[in-house]
């Protein structure tokens, strides 16, 4: 009998339900701008935190007594997880999930050995797909976690680390592939340095710019229709990861020529362990046509590493969902949530807690965010802000038609221009109108 067996599926129940494991607010066909919920939010349990982490910290081992965990290392291990997740998933309603290789299954003790128990995995998640209709948001290989990526995969100082690293991304991209999987991600978790004695970062990054050619070059050869992502994070488990926030992808995807190619996974955590907030790297990605898909969790202040918790802020959700909505929504991507349940909550009732709570939230900050653009306040007060640059004078700065001096003697013509303000608060409490 399956773990959860006892938990019943979440299904909608409307805003004045009491049932702790229902849905107030997803509905996945109810229609927001026109398109189904659903394929606004594309929502995603990880396989990763939900099935693999047993609960522990660096203070103590695991606390979880899931009946998948400290089997062998087999494939038939590997098939009990797979059933029990696929299991889980459907109770939670969410039609797209996301996994490592590592996560599914153990990749051995060779590159071959590890591709042969991915293709088998694989195999069988193919038919937990068809069976159950679920879907593939997105794969990715772990290339931090073993021991030989101590010092990273791509950014490794020894070529046949890196070599390894690439078998790896090469049969997982191979395996999203044949699973229909929507996006490919690389997050760098080793990709940087812990001190600049040892390290020549400018070698470092060329050896990451090559891989990620390589990775994109190979996704043009198997006819991949995907997006290749890059998940930025500025520390943790290394000092300094060259994935620092979005502005620095940006920065290296123009430096080593791919944009257009490859685009962005925002994580809520990662976005505030950079100084950000969540609706900044969000702005910033979609300003610069970078946004592919998010993580969604949260952080706790208090702590200041990377707790991947289930996110709770409603008001910042809604203005996510409002930058995401003006701009036309996700492509490929979609909501996954990167999250996992406290090391106290050891009951399977808890994953559903934490996983119906947090897609009931984004449900909610949609349609939030709905009522914001029909509203148009807040967008035509920003327009209006910035309406003197669709001027000829402005236009003509621009656009480069003005020298720095012809702009100069413009100034002098006319009245000194006068502060505007900015009605801050004004406009956070127009927010709260919504909230």
């Amino acid at each position: 009998m399956s773990y959860f067996a006892d938990l019943p599926a979440a299904q909608f129940e409307g805003p004045d339900s009491r049932n702790p494991l229902a849905y107030r607010y997803y509905q996945p066909d109810r229609l927001v701008l026109g398109k189904p919920m659903v394929e606004h939010l594309r929502p995603s349990v990880c396989y990763w935190h939900s099935f693999c982490w047993p609960g522990s910290d660096v203070f103590g081992g695991g606390t979880f007594n899931r009946p998948w965990l400290g089997l062998p290392d087999t494939l038939e291990s590997a098939r009990l997880k797979a059933d029990e997740a696929f299991t889980f998933f459907q109770k939670t309603g969410m039609p797209y999930f996301a996994f490592h290789d590592v996560d599914a299954v153990s990749l051995g003790t060779s590159l071959r050995e590890g591709w042969s128990n991915l293709d088998a995995i694989a195999d069988y998640f193919a038919e937990k797909m068809s069976q159950t209709g679920l879907k593939l948001l997105w794969g990715t290989a772990n290339l931090f976690s073993h021991p030989r990526y101590q010092a990273g995969g791509a950014t490794n100082p020894d070529p046949n680390v890196f070599a390894y690293a690439a078998g790896q991304v090469r049969a997982m991209l191979d395996v999203t592939h044949r699973l229909g999987g929507g996006n490919y991600v690389l997050w760098g978790g080793r990709e940087g340095y812990d001190t600049l004695l040892n390290t020549d970062m400018r070698q470092e990054l060329d050896q990451l710019g090559r891989f990620l050619n390589l990775v994109v070059e190979h996704k043009h050869k198997i006819g991949f229709k995907g997006t290749i992502l890059i998940e930025p994070k500025p520390c943790e488990p290394t000092k300094h990861q060259y994935d620092f926030d979005s502005a620095t992808v940006h920065a290296f995807l123009a430096n080593y020529g791919l944009l257009g190619e490859v685009k962005l996974n925002i994580e809520v955590n990662h976005a505030t362990l950079a100084g950000h907030s969540f609706e900044h790297e969000i702005a910033y990605a979609l300003g610069h046509n970078l946004l592919g898909s998010v993580d969604l969790n949260r952080g706790d202040p208090q702590n200041g590493w990377d707790t991947d918790q289930f996110p709770a802020d409603l008001q910042e959700t809604t203005l996510v969902l409002y930058r995401l909505l003006q701009a036309g929504g996700l492509e490929t991507g979609g909501f996954n949530f990167d999250a996992k349940v406290r090391r106290q909550s050891i009951d399977a009732v808890d994953m559903l807690h934490g996983h119906v709570g947090g897609l009931d939230l984004l449900a909610r900050a949609l349609l939030n965010a709905e009522q914001m653009v029909l509203d148009g306040q807040l967008a035509a007060f920003v327009a209006d802000r910035y309406s003197g640059w669709n001027s000829t004078f402005g236009a003509d700065i621009l656009s480069g038609k003005l020298s720095l001096s012809a702009i100069a003697d413009a100034a002098t013509t006319g009245p000194a221009p006068q502060p505007v303000s900015g009605r801050q608060e004004m406009l956070e409490n127009l927010v709260q109108r919504f909230v």
